[in-house]
């Protein structure tokens, strides 16, 4: 059975700098996607907050490259369909293991990171294009990063990197047609559903300061509701370590 996501594009690159780095070329050369493009390896893989992000051979490089219009909610929005969607690929792969999301957007296997999520966007002529970049740790995972890091291949026999992107992406278009037609409270509930440390002790690093509490879950809009000593607050944007 044919799993590729109707009218979605694919382009494959041996080695390439970035995918989002190409996702934001074609982009600014007037392409409108929805465009899936994977790379076997990237030069300068890039994560969060300026971080580079080593794609090791056998794992997963891809971004994807759409142009919302009509959307019922702030794109960044679809971060969390990002880290549903790689939810659902570890859980096809790995059945018997512990799968969980941690805001604002990783994906843990048995409390290992196996993914990291990049969004970028920007305007054109056209409109507004999103970059939504995923990596996958399926055959390998790096050693020494500051939260641990795990691949798929430690749980199960990994799918390749095309086999793993074609669930990628028939369940990103999954949830991506549940948010635009029920919003964000469709991606919340999910979210919620696969939480990891729902009530538990957390360390939200911010930008200018570390704070502690209790994580409650997020809010109406994507951010974290973190409980200090009874006082419930929101966090846009940070980092977060159980």
């Amino acid at each position: 059975m044919n799993l590729w996501p109707q009218g979605y594009a694919l382009a494959r690159h041996a080695e390439i700098d970035s995918t989002n780095s190409e996702a934001r070329r074609l982009a600014e050369a007037g392409e409108r996607g929805p465009l899936w493009i994977m790379a076997e390896r990237q030069t300068a893989g890039r994560g969060r907050r300026g971080r580079s992000w080593e794609t090791l051979t056998g794992n997963l490089a891809a971004t994807l490259l759409l142009r919302p219009e009509n959307t019922p909610a702030p794109v960044g929005q679809l971060s969390f369909a990002a880290a549903l969607a790689v939810a659902d690929v570890a859980a096809h792969v790995a059945p018997h293991a512990a799968i969980t999301v941690k805001w604002p957007n990783d994906v843990l296997v048995d409390g290992k990171k196996t993914a990291g999520i990049l969004l970028e966007s920007g305007t054109d002529a056209q409109g507004a294009w999103l970059a939504v970049g995923i990596g996958i740790n399926l055959a390998e995972a790096p050693e020494g990063t500051e939260f641990p890091a795990t691949a798929l291949a430690a749980f199960a026999a990994p799918p390749s990197p095309d086999e793993a992107l074609t669930l990628l992406a028939a369940r990103f278009a999954h949830w991506y047609d549940g948010w635009m037609s029920g919003g964000f409270e469709t991606l919340r509930a999910a979210w919620l559903a696969r939480a990891g440390g729902l009530g538990l002790p957390i360390r939200a690093r911010l930008p200018n300061e570390t704070r502690h509490g209790l994580f409650e879950g997020i809010d109406n809009n994507g951010a974290l509701l973190l409980n200090e000593q009874g006082r419930i607050t929101s966090i846009a944007a940070g980092e977060v370590f159980f």
